[in-house]
């Protein structure tokens, strides 16, 4: 098989290589995610029955779950090229316009972060997912002139942390809509042993369950951990990552046994303590922590609310039982009949 795959990153940190070393060939070394697996190993296998490109597929869901990496997969499947570009990098027809035309027959185009692209390049973008075509405007003014190009059929995986932002049009015109949930304990301790196996890392049973269940419910995180606690092994001259040198390196680190780190006891800690569990508006949250709103939204408060920690209401963000006991404040009776 021919692969030439066109990858555009920005980032050039030293856990990017680590994350493409690690990620999972095909669909039986991705774990988890076990429904939305199933449902594109068959729509894999009908397009290349029939003979025909894979639909046009959106993958949901927060932050590191493994959207890019089943992009990849899906690619494989088809034994196809994969071109990946990302939202905020399409800022004019033209980037579109290029893009597309390089395209072979049954290529994959990855977009990450598609809810961030301009209006006139979504707009641009419907014929080319409906009727594989681009138009564009030859000459200016009186003369100009629209003209439509023919392209390769092609499938589009977009990859969003915020489906909502996504046009109705642009949604519908995707075959196959998944969303990506947090990962289990279970399943973040078996990513643990195979990214430890890779990396040629020792690691005993408990040293792994306490990676796995201080990563946030998120593969790109264990992973991460990992990476940070092997620092501490090779610095010490342990042999094996056991149960007590993962809670060392972690504590160091500042991510406690329920996995939130030091803006997560931040913001808990401003919420409960601050403003004694709330409501509370979240840009009065993010001023008294000195974080941007945006930050909050997308990076602090999916897992706390996954977790239980905190509630919406109409009147702003409320703490839970479960907020108290973590950071151990007592709960005042009057805070239950918020929730």
């Amino acid at each position: 098989m021919s692969r030439d795959p066109t990858i555009e990153s920005t980032r050039v940190d030293g856990d990017v290589a680590l994350d493409e070393n690690l990620r999972p060939p095909d669909f039986d070394s991705f774990v988890g995610q076990d429904a939305v697996k199933q449902n594109l190993e068959v729509m894999a296998e009908s397009a290349q029955m029939r003979g025909a490109s894979l639909d046009h597929v959106l993958l949901c869901g927060p932050p590191g779950l493994g959207k890019t990496s089943m992009a990849h997969i899906l690619a494989e499947e088809m034994d196809a090229n994969i071109h990946v570009t990302s939202g905020p990098a399409l800022e004019k027809p033209g980037d579109l316009a290029g893009l597309l035309t390089s395209l072979e027959q049954g290529d994959v185009l990855f977009i990450d972060e598609c809810h961030r692209m301009t209006a006139v390049v979504e707009e641009n973008l419907y014929p080319a997912m409906e009727d594989f075509s681009f138009d564009f405007i030859v000459g200016e003014g009186a003369h100009a002139t629209s003209m439509k190009m023919n392209l390769q059929s092609f499938t589009l995986v977009g990859a969003t942390t915020r489906r909502g932002l996504l046009t109705a049009p642009m949604r519908d015109r995707f075959g196959y809509v998944a969303r990506l949930s947090y990962y289990s304990a279970e399943e973040l301790t078996a990513i643990v042993e195979r990214s430890a196996a890779i990396l040629g890392i020792g690691i005993t049973d408990d040293g792994a369950i306490e990676i796995a269940r201080r990563s946030r419910g998120t593969p790109r995180i264990v992973n991460r951990l990992l990476n940070r606690v092997r620092d501490y092994a090779v610095v010490g001259n342990h042999e094996l990552i056991d149960a007590e040198l993962a809670d060392y390196a972690l504590e160091r680190l500042e991510v406690d046994r329920a996995g939130f780190d030091y803006l997560d006891r931040l913001y808990l800690d401003a919420l409960v303590v601050k403003f004694d569990g709330g409501p509370t508006g979240l840009d009065t949250l993010a001023s008294s922590i000195g974080e941007e709103k945006h930050t909050i939204e997308e990076v602090v408060e999916p897992y706390l609310l996954q977790q239980g920690f905190i509630q919406p209401t109409p009147r702003g963000r409320v703490a839970t039982p479960s907020a108290f006991d973590h950071l151990g404040v007592p709960m005042k009776t009057s805070q239950n009949s918020l929730l």
